[in-house]
């Protein structure tokens, strides 16, 4: 009996001991999360220190003197091999082969999924460092989001594919919503980045930028007067360009060359105008020779709707233009290959996408091995690719990707891309820059051009779109709502009369600001001049098209990323007699991005081509 009771006092004990060891460890699972979540109360967790980056959440709020905050949600993202595209996360790619016009729509906001899937950005460099929120102010050096009273201290490091957040308050227009992003590697050497969360609701939005962001926010940018500098370098030809075998072909563009390089001098000519261009003599002898001599053969193989099958509307309007206009054209197209000074690869890169991501093909080395079979294809049925290594063949493509899918198996072409990025692999004098060109009208691309003149030009700068990349949601955190003739919005409604009141902005803004999105291009400079508005570039490494002739300077306004909190002043510090001068420029220069159904001299047709014509010519050695 005595053993009974004994063992019953000892279960007792066990029990309330155990009991006790789950209270405690129920408690330190629940303080150490309190401490984990990065958007806790600030304001309890962490003392306050002076100017370090601003963590605002719950209750917390920032002093007078800091820049008060406004809600926005960029959608930014991790390297991944997987390809997405500018426009694919604005429009929602499930919706690109109905809606193909209103991919990117500078004004357009789709409301019906305001808060669409966070896709993972593709050229990002790989994260592989732990920084504190105090460690990434430091490396990124520009552009925080600054407090006096509210400090990081006690958060510890992140981890390398941890998020650092900036945090605004009071986001109206987002309800209670939970956005969980995952990805799947698609490389064996790829290693899969963890969950995020990003959280939404009435009281705070927590915004993820990722450290490769940071890490390409702080890299010095190439100046334009750097470009120019690699633009004259381009002018000597390399070794490895020389062609297996010398040709008729050859020696004609040889002969043009010497006659460009001792063009005789000449002035305004024919509506030319020599203050915007780098030499105008050049530039029109090089022209009328293109128009005498260029010979191009178009290669009949490949199947619709990836080859042969033009575009017209939407943010890649451009190579859908371009291809339908050359493959119509009898003054440069021959049927004879061995007539062509030039070999057109006649794909479209929207349509590339769209048909390959049906079949889920959508890896970067699986769409090259597509590609590349079209490369063996020419290669193997005629003499020319091998002849000069592909330095003769010459494509156009819009797409967001397409730079990567063509660096390798296409990089000695002459690659014509709106995805212009000097520092990511785009060659200045060989490849040429594609102008995004954002068509309304298909039957009528020439509708609502114009604007109003200088002296009705009442507002200093416009800027209207959606939150796309890591530039444009800093331009608002400065300048929304900031100054009465700042006009600095995110996206507007996607309807006709958003869509007229986003063209009456431009139409009455003397500056108006062209900010890349998640990558380097956007249609708004094209808009601008199309609406006679002085272009201001705010895309670190962007090449602007035509730069091989244009002198951009001339006509517009180039500002660094990093000086987003400077744009007012910038502006302001710009006499009104430049002012005059730039946008009479705009006004001289419009006529060369213009698309016509049937091309006239000096359009954006030809332009396109006159630079292919151009950089082919800079790689010919004499």
């Amino acid at each position: 009996m005595d053993f009974a009771v004994l063992a019953q006092r000892f279960c007792h004990i066990a029990i309330w001991r155990l009991l006790v060891i789950i209270g405690m460890v129920v408690a330190v699972l629940i303080v150490s999360q309190a401490f984990e979540l990065p958007y806790w109360k600030t304001t309890l967790l962490y003392p306050a220190s002076k100017g370090s980056t601003a963590m605002v959440a719950g209750n917390a709020t920032l002093p007078n003197n800091s820049p008060p905050t406004k809600p926005f949600v960029p959608n930014l993202g991790v390297e991944n091999d997987t390809l997405a595209s500018d426009s694919d996360k604005e429009a929602g790619y499930e919706n690109e082969k109905k809606e193909t016009d209103k991919q990117d729509d500078p004004a357009s906001y789709d409301d019906k999924n305001p808060h669409k899937e966070v896709k993972f950005e593709k050229d990002y460099p790989k994260a592989g460092t732990n920084l504190t929120l105090n460690e990434v102010q430091n490396q990124n050096g520009i552009l925080p989001i600054e407090s006096q009273g509210l400090s990081t201290k006690g958060m510890g490091n992140f981890h390398a594919d941890s998020r650092t957040s900036f945090i605004a308050e009071n986001a109206s227009s987002v309800s209670n919503a939970k956005q969980t992003m995952k990805t799947k590697p698609v490389d064996k050497k790829t290693k899969p980045p963890q969950e995020v969360s990003v959280t939404l609701n009435n009281k705070f939005t927590i915004v993820s930028i990722s450290n490769p962001v940071l890490k390409r926010l702080h890299k010095q940018p190439i100046s334009i007067s750097q470009m120019n500098s690699m633009l004259l370098n381009s002018s000597v030809p390399s070794s490895h360009m020389r062609p297996g075998w010398s040709s008729v072909r050859d020696r004609e563009l040889v002969s043009a060359k010497l006659l460009i390089e001792n063009s005789p001098l000449r002035r305004n000519i024919s509506g030319l105008y020599a203050s915007v261009f780098r030499n105008v003599s050049m530039f029109i002898r090089s022209y009328e020779l293109m128009e005498h001599t260029l010979k191009i053969y178009i290669y009949r193989e490949g199947e619709k709707p990836i080859y042969h099958q033009p575009v017209l509307g939407g943010i890649y309007a451009s190579e859908g233009w371009f291809m339908k206009l050359v493959e119509g054209n009898k003054k440069f197209a021959v049927k004879d290959p061995k007539k062509a000074h030039l070999f057109y690869l006649p794909f479209s890169s929207q349509m590339l996408r769209i048909e390959l991501s049906a079949q889920n093909i959508q890896s970067k080395k699986d769409l090259e091995k597509y590609l590349k079979r079209y490369v063996e294809l020419i290669a193997g049925k005629y003499r020319f690719w091998n002849r000069t290594r592909g330095a003769d063949h010459f494509l156009v493509a819009c797409h967001d990707w397409a730079p990567r899918v063509t660096t390798q198996l296409m990089g000695n072409c002459i690659r014509s891309l709106c995805n212009a990025n000097v520092a990511n692999g785009f060659k200045i004098g060989k490849d040429t820059t594609l102008p995004v060109t954002y068509i309304r009208s298909v039957e009528d691309p020439l509708k609502d051009m114009g604007g109003r003149p200088p002296s009705q030009r009442h507002i200093l700068a416009f800027f209207a779109g959606g939150m796309h990349g890591y530039v444009r949601p800093i331009l608002l955190q400065y300048w929304e709502n900031k100054e009465p003739d700042m006009k600095i919005f995110g996206p507007m409604p996607r309807d006709i009369e958003g869509k007229k009141i986003y063209r009456e902005y431009m139409k009455n803004s003397k500056y108006c600001i062209c900010a890349r999105g998640y990558e380097v291009h956007t249609p708004r400079v094209v808009e601008a001049i199309f609406y006679e508005c002085v272009p201001v570039i705010i895309s670190d490494n962007y090449v602007p098209p035509f730069f091989e002739v244009l002198n951009w300077e001339a006509f517009c306004v180039f500002i660094q990323e990093k000086d987003i909190p400077n744009l007012r002043k910038i502006l302001l510090s710009i006499p009104e007699k430049k002012y005059l001068a730039l946008q009479s420029r705009v006004k001289m220069v419009q006529r060369h991005f213009l698309w016509h159904k049937n091309p006239v001299r000096y359009d954006l047709f030809h332009m396109v081509l006159h630079s292919i014509w151009y950089n082919r010519l800079l790689q010919i050695k004499v």
